[in-house]
């Protein structure tokens, strides 16, 4: 599910650039993909936690450093994506 949530929220930044660009209203693609950003994460952390929940220690060891890394690279590059179209707004 994280997965589905994370690629629609590069999708609507991506959008998000190409309405900016061409100076069409963009904060609604903005608004989106931000949106799907924080629950794309939400929905890895309940994820975490379950693995925590059911004593499944091993697949949180396994699972947990890549995805802590992953999520916080994609959650930056959601965030700069987004403030290009912002900035560029202000202009």
């Amino acid at each position: 599910m994280w997965f589905a949530f994370g690629i629609l929220a590069v999708i609507f930044a991506i959008l998000n650039l190409v309405f900016a660009f061409k100076g069409k209203e963009a904060k609604y693609f903005r608004f989106m993909s931000m949106a799907l950003t924080i629950l794309t994460l939400w929905v890895a952390l309940k994820e975490e936690l379950n693995l925590f929940f059911i004593k499944d220690l091993t697949a949180l060891e396994d699972t947990a450093p890549t995805l802590i890394n992953g999520l916080f690279v994609c959650a930056a590059g959601s965030i700069i994506i987004n403030s290009v179209s912002l900035f560029k707004e202000k202009k």
